[in-house]
């Protein structure tokens, strides 16, 4: 039986303007940056704020990957004439749009994101803005270098993690979206479709259900996201 081979990233051939990007992040750092929900993920400083999020609040963090109707601009997104070009050029829906801060000495500890590869139907960009050569990005046992203003497609169905072991913070600029026609076209142009189908049933074992689910309810801005509702569902579902 052969077993198909699923795409685990790309490099679009699309180049962005670091320095539009870095000021529009000079005025970002002005924002209220909370930190990464996912606490037992990460060791040192790991820290977001929204462009796009459910009625607009920069401290939402969390991707709506279910019902995305309630995703506007936030008041931070309206400051950035430049970050909201780089989002226009996607035309499809966006789930969610972020800026995700990785401090010197942090680590993101391998793991793998729910039903984010584009086989799914959503998928996950990264814009770097600021970077260094000794960031460890590794996808599935692959050490991938992204460069500011490049954009890159990861999927984070992949066991993935990342080390800031260099002198300055990792800023990039993430996007998750949702697959439609036009994202077709951009992503077959570089891969073939096959690449983005599967047939595996994958499914997140109640262990890392329940230790999601405590993760989320610690948090007070996330202990009422409907996220938390459908894990508990799914936790039901398979018990």
């Amino acid at each position: 039986m052969s077993i198909k081979q699923v795409t685990k990233y790309l490099k679009f051939p699309i180049q962005f303007d670091e320095q539009l990007l870095v000021s529009d992040l000079k005025r970002a750092m002005e924002g209220e940056w909370i930190s990464h929900f996912n606490t037992g993920g990460y060791t040192g400083n790991w820290k977001a704020v929204s462009l796009y999020a459910a009625n607009g609040n920069e401290q939402n963090i969390f991707a709506h990957l279910q019902d995305y109707t309630s995703i506007s601009e936030t008041p931070l997104m309206k400051e950035c004439a430049y970050f909201k070009e780089v989002l226009n050029q996607f035309k499809c829906d966006i789930l969610s749009a972020r800026l995700l801060r990785l401090e010197v000495g942090a680590e993101i500890k391998p793991h793998t994101d729910h039903e984010l590869g584009y086989e799914d139907g959503q998928f996950r960009l990264h814009i770097p803005i600021v970077t260094n050569p000794e960031i460890e990005f590794i996808l599935d046992g692959e050490r991938l270098t992204m460069l500011p203003g490049e954009c890159w497609y990861t999927n984070v169905n992949f066991v993935h993690s990342v080390a800031n072991r260099g002198t300055i913070d990792r800023v990039h600029l993430v996007i998750d979206g949702v697959r439609n026609a036009w994202t077709d076209e951009l992503f077959f142009s570089l891969a073939p479709e096959s690449s983005f189908e599967t047939d595996r049933e994958e499914k997140l074992s109640d262990e890392t259900i329940i230790r999601m689910l405590e993760e989320l309810r610690s948090n007070p801005l996330m202990a009422n996201h409907p996220i938390v509702e459908e894990l508990e569902r799914k936790l039901k579902s398979w018990s």
